[in-house]
Formats: C-alpha cells, structure tokens, sequence
C-alpha cells in the first residue's frame, strides 16, 4: 500500500469537516503537512476563509508560506484540531511527538471544541508500545532520566534536537498498560514539561487513509 496516498487520502477526507469561518488547530508532521497544504488550495479557490492556530514553528513556516492567516490561543479557541500521530490504539489514546511538538500539540488539542487525527494504516495498534517523547527542562535532564529508570523506563535523549521551547526529548520505552494512567505520572515528575501520551484528551474522530480509500472511526 502506498502510505503517501494514504496519509493524502486521510487528509482530503479531513477537509469535508472544516466549515468557513472556522478556527483550526494545525498540526505537525508529514500527514499534518498534507492537510495543511489542501487547506490552502481550497482557501485560494475562494471557497473558505478560516484562522489556523500552529502547533509547532514548522507548521507556522509552511502555513504563512501557503498563506494562511493564523493566530494563537490566546486570541482564538479552535473549533477543530486536525492532527497526525505516531501510534493510536483501539480506544484512540495517542503517542505523538515523533517530531518533537506534542507539547503544544496536545495545548491546541486540549483547547479545540473537537480533535480529528489523520493517519495511515500503519499507525493503528492494538496497544501502544512506541517509545514516548517526553520533554524536558536541559537542568533537570538527569533527575528526570533517574526517576523514569526508577518507574522501568529506558529513556534516550534525542540527540541534536531542541524544542521550540528550547528544551530536550526523552524518547523513553515503557510499558503501559494504563495509558491515562501513565500520563499523569510522567507528567508529575519535576522537570518534565509534557509528554507524547494523548489519553486525557482523545481525538473524536480517526480517519485512517487506505490508498485511495478512506475508513473513519468515531470514539
């Protein structure tokens, strides 16, 4: 199967859920990108007007450079959030930050009246098991990695890589076999800024691309 399409086909599908008028959050990431890219042909065609709200400084280059008119959180609640993610399982928790952004990833996601992830086949799981980005405060690097090998986790700092945060990733392997659970734990240990679990706030909607095709799942 051709996963280029896929995430195309996902993309295009995400389309028929924005209405004129709307504030979106855009997301991050190739399968992002797609939807972004779309967006702005429709917008060009005259057909659409909408505010898009960034997740990441990736995303806001490429929208400005499509020109998208965007704005922050602060000015503006997202009606919706259209997104990728690096694993879903069967109840749509999530593990994102694959590129490095699901701190404000999962801020847009949190704020917006509905969240949609667009994905290909490949990203559906029965459980997860991806290694889960955390980010971290550069001073508490060590303590955090101490308490994450404390908990049974074997955390890898991502090398060359800084958050538009100016802060680093733990690409950490773990069991978790309570997503919300864990969440909530990694994210309560001093030093940690957010993690790449997305299981307090579920996307409604997935819409898995397949080739031409298109399957939407509702939680």
């Amino acid at each position: 199967m051709d996963l280029e399409l896929s995430k195309k086909s996902a993309a295009a599908k995400a389309l028929e859920y924005v209405e004129d008028g709307m504030v979106l959050g855009l997301g991050t990431g190739s399968t992002a990108n797609y939807f972004i890219e779309l967006l702005a042909e429709k917008i060009k065609e005259g057909n659409l007007s909408i505010i898009g709200i960034p997740t990441s400084t990736r995303t806001k280059e490429l929208a400005l450079g499509l020109g998208i008119e965007l704005s922050t959180l602060e000015q503006h609640q997202p009606d919706l959030d259209v997104d990728g993610a690096d694993q879903i399982d069967a109840e749509f928790n999530l593990i994102k930050g694959g590129g490095g952004a699901h701190t404000r990833e999962k801020k847009v996601a949190t704020a917006s009246k509905r969240f949609i992830v667009i994905a290909d086949p490949t990203k559906l799981v029965d459980r997860l098991d991806w290694h889960v980005p955390i980010e971290v405060l550069p001073h508490s690097r060590e303590q955090v990695e101490q308490k994450l090998l404390e908990i049974g986790g074997k955390p890898e700092l991502r090398e060359n890589f800084t958050t538009d945060g100016g802060n680093l990733i733990l690409d950490t392997k773990i069991e978790i076999p309570d997503a919300l659970e864990l969440e909530s734990r990694l994210n309560s240990i001093p030093g940690v800024i957010d993690n790449g679990i997305f299981a307090k706030r579920r996307p409604e909607l997935v819409i898995m691309g397949k080739g031409e095709g298109t399957k939407v799942m509702e939680r």
